[in-house]
């Protein structure tokens, strides 16, 4: 069962801050906070990555897997959500211990030698 739009439509409402955005992933979402994935949308349900940032929610939300062979995650349930008012400090503690991206290196440009090129390298190479 894939996250339905209303769902991230809610959790982006009740986090209620631009810096955090989703992506759509193999029918499921990630969770950005200033372009870092702090947490998981699988199945309607929001994981929060287990990190010491994120320590506060030990002891207030179970832990599971987001998908079968994930690392655990803290489950953050619907009700939580708006109880839970500290839960977008808590994200922004995440993203701010996650190290920046690295910047992708250019890929260097791909050149096919042309018939002409070819011609005057065999010949070249027969002298």
């Amino acid at each position: 069962m894939s996250t339905q739009k209303e769902t991230i439509e809610f959790i982006l409402e009740k986090l209620d801050d631009n810096r955090f955005t989703t992506r759509a992933m193999f029918g499921e979402y990630a969770l950005y906070c200033d372009g870092k994935v702090v947490g998981l949308v699988c199945d309607d349900q929001l994981y929060v990555k287990i990190l010491p940032a994120s320590a506060e929610l030990e002891g207030i939300c179970d832990k599971d897997e987001a998908y079968p062979g994930s690392k655990p995650f803290y489950v953050v349930e619907e009700v939580q959500l708006s109880k839970l008012k500290n839960l977008p400090e808590i994200l922004l503690d995440i993203a701010k211990s996650l190290p920046d991206k690295k910047p992708k290196k250019p890929k260097p440009p791909t050149r096919k030698a042309s018939a002409s090129q070819v011609k005057k390298v065999s010949k070249k190479s027969r002298k």
